[in-house]
């Protein structure tokens, strides 16, 4: 008896076993051609997904609520990413899938290679003549060190028409692996750029007239939508984790003053210890911009278009737009 108890615990699972491997990508009923793509953080699955239709199970690996900077991938993660058919990835945002993905034999395609960045150094120029003298290393911010994403600033998906480029990458990645779908993968793309140009029209048209355009957020992950015709100043640098100056407080602490800031946004994925501080300190509203890394237990149910238009509503009522 004891070894046929053995047996049927054996099968099980191995039972349990292959239905793990078909979660991970493997054809089924419900998964088209059955291929898979693993996808690192929230607005690359989106795109992903948006652009591989039925045909194709994306994972993603960073979960509701989780900050994609701090990501460290599980044994399942792991062996879903060196089992896909795609992985999409920008390197240097998540270093432990960077690593996994040496392992992969599949395609990777790496937003940062794809898309034009801006400079890390780009919300120091402003500033520069400001922050040298004060900070030394013109405004480093301390603890930068902690998720050091080199010369260039990650977050491209601010910028819709970016994230239209890269869905044509992607669709372009997709019909090298399966030629077949090339059109269907092409129309996907051509679709969500639509939808995408319009979300970028409504932030031309919402931003164009403002009263004020200096715009005190939580970290430095707006610069993408400067080009409507806002500044933005951050308390933390391009990590959300880094710590400020007293002489980064301090020059806040004047801006919000001079240019008549009335609100200070913190987002949802971090602490809003600071900005809350910094808002009560100066008596000023705090509010929230979502820098859209990933999505937070609250805005699970939501997507890129709507937390965008989210952003907007709420930059349109901080800065006076009419």
């Amino acid at each position: 008896m004891l070894s046929v108890a053995r047996s049927v615990a054996l099968s099980a699972s191995l039972l349990t076993a292959t239905a793990l491997l078909a979660g991970c990508g493997q054809s089924d009923a419900s998964s088209g051609n059955g291929r898979s793509a693993v996808a690192s953080f929230y607005p690359l699955a989106w795109v992903t997904e948006r652009v591989a239709g039925d045909g194709w199970t994306i994972e993603n690996l960073t979960q509701p609520g989780q900050e994609p900077h701090d990501l460290d991938l599980n044994i399942a993660q792991t062996a879903a990413l060196e089992s896909a058919d795609l992985v999409v990835l920008e390197d240097g945002f998540q270093p432990a899938v960077d690593a996994a993905a040496k392992n992969t034999d599949a395609p990777v395609l790496d937003a940062a290679s794809v898309i034009d960045l801006l400079p890390a150094d780009h919300s120091e120029d402003e500033h520069a003549d400001d922050h040298t003298d004060d900070h030394g290393d013109e405004g480093a911010h301390e603890g930068e060190e902690g998720h050091d994403h080199g010369d260039v600033d990650p977050h491209f998906w601010l910028d819709p028409l970016l994230v239209a480029d890269f869905a044509d990458a992607v669709a372009d990645e997709l019909a090298e692996i399966d030629p077949d779908g090339a059109s269907t993968y092409a129309d996907n793309a051509a679709s969500l750029r639509s939808d995408l140009e319009s979300v970028d029209q409504e932030l031309t048209d919402g931003l164009a007239t403002c009263e004020r355009t200096a715009t005190v957020v939580s970290h430095d992950a707006f610069a993408y939508l400067t080009r409507y015709g806002l500044d933005f100043d951050p308390i933390a640098g391009l990590s959300p984790d880094a710590e400020p100056t007293a002489a980064d407080l301090a020059h806040l602490q004047e801006l919000i003053e001079t240019e008549g800031v009335t609100t200070v946004f913190s987002e949802r994925l971090v602490s809003p210890k600071m900005a809350e501080t910094l808002a009560q300190d100066m008596g000023v509203t705090s509010a929230v911009l979502d820098p859209i890394e990933g999505l937070s237990d609250a805005t699970s149910g939501e997507d890129y278009l709507s937390l965008m238009r989210e952003n907007l509503a709420a930059l349109q009522q901080a800065n006076g737009c009419s």
